[in-house]
Order: structure tokens, then sequence, then C-alpha cells
């Protein structure tokens, strides 16, 4: 009798969308921190900045070419630090890569969420742990965008969402398209979205120190439970 041939492994899925998920909820955390917070400054969204420097270059009141430009460049600090990182630990088992990455980007929130407790959200000050705060947060989002990136994970930046929403319009079905990665796509949206409306609450009713530490805490736990995810003992696929 002929033996059956042996059954093929079942493809294991990846962590990562889920825990990108998590991740954009923190950004909404952060961003309700530096727009409410820090005055009119993000420190995970760039091109708000850029757009935020034009009206500071335009001298319009209420935006700050300072906090901006520290935002910008911290923010490229992070990111170089993340694509370094991304070089080191790349092809080594991806849970090292994840809990090195999450390990830095929690520690940034949580030595800002430190700082917050020194700095006074309605008078701006002082100078120091204003621009602290930026530069620590900036630097962490960077870290984490360079990581993303590099992880390339489709429709999942945890930052932006620009080309998540025209995605849904221009490969949705009306418009002759497949509507690829619908859900996970929506599922963006509505993280961020969750973080922002949490975040605010939280900064207007507790505090900074508060929703940083808390998006610190998702960042590392989150990333715990992510690595403990079979996939997660092998180098990840670029």
């Amino acid at each position: 009798m002929a033996s059956s041939p042996p059954a093929k492994d079942k493809p294991v899925s990846s962590p990562l969308p889920g825990l990108l998920l998590l991740l954009s909820a923190t950004t909404g955390l952060v961003d309700a921190v530096s727009v409410l917070g820090l005055g009119k400054v993000f420190t995970a969204n760039m091109t708000g900045n850029i757009v935020f420097l034009g009206f500071a270059l335009a001298q319009t009141p209420g935006f700050s070419i300072a906090t901006t430009l520290v935002a910008l460049l911290t923010f490229s600090v992070g990111a170089f630090i993340g694509g370094r990182t991304g070089q080191t630990f790349g092809k080594k088992p991806l849970r090292h890569w994840l809990v090195v990455a999450a390990s830095i980007e929690a520690g940034l929130l949580w030595i800002a969420a430190i700082v917050s407790l020194f700095f006074d959200p309605k008078g701006l000050g002082p100078q120091w742990a204003l621009l602290s705060i930026i530069a620590l947060t900036a630097i962490a989002m960077g870290f984490r965008n360079a990581t993303i990136r590099q992880l390339k994970v489709p429709d999942l930046t945890t930052t932006v969402l620009t080309l998540t929403i025209t995605g849904i319009a221009a490969d949705s079905r009306l418009a002759g398209g497949s509507a690829p990665n619908l859900m996970r796509r929506i599922a963006a949206i509505v993280a961020i979205l969750a973080g922002a409306c949490v975040g605010a609450i939280m900064v207007t009713r507790i505090g900074l120190a508060f929703p940083l530490a808390v998006a610190g805490f998702i960042v590392f736990a989150g990333t715990i439970l992510c690595v403990q995810h079979p996939a997660a003992a092998k180098p990840h696929d670029r």
C-alpha cells in the first residue's frame, strides 16, 4: 500500500499586524500630548511639522520655529538610530529586534513622562522641559518609524494615515479595485482615532505624564506578548 505524502506545514501567521495596531493607538496618545500639551507641534507626524514650520516662518501667532525644528531634527536622529538598530538586529530572530526596539522606545517615553512632571502645559515652561519632552518623544517616534519601515508590513505605518485613506478609496471595488487589506486599513484608522480621543481626555484631565507612561507601557507590554509567537523565533523576512 503506497504511503501518503507527508502533510505540508501550515504557514505561520505573523504577529506583527496586531502589534502595529497597538502601536498605532499610542501614536494618538503621543500626538495628544504634543499638540495639546506642548503647543502647536507634532512629535509623531512630521508632515504636520513641515506645515507648522511654514506657518512659523510666516510669523503666524501661536507657531514656533524653535519647537518645530527641534521636533524635526530629533525625529531624524531617532530615525537614524532606528535604521542602524535594524541593520544590527535585522538578521537575528525577530523577537530580539522587537524587544530591543520596544525597550528603547518605551524608555524614551517613560523618561519624557518623568520630565513632564516638572512642566507646566498652560505656561509652556520651563523651556528646558518643553524642549526635552519634544526631543524625547520625537526621537522615540523617529526610531519607531524607521523600525516599521524596515519591517515592511503593508498599510500599517502606525503614525500616518494619508496613504491608508487614499488606498481605501482608490482601491475600492467602486473604483475598480479589489479592496485589499480593507479591514486592516480601517483598523489602523480606528486605532489612531481611539488613541487620540483617549489621549485628549488624559491630557486635559490628568496631565502629560500619564498618557506618556501608558504609551510606553503599551509599546513594551504589547511587544513582549508579540514575541511569544512562534514566528518571532526566526529572522523577519524582508
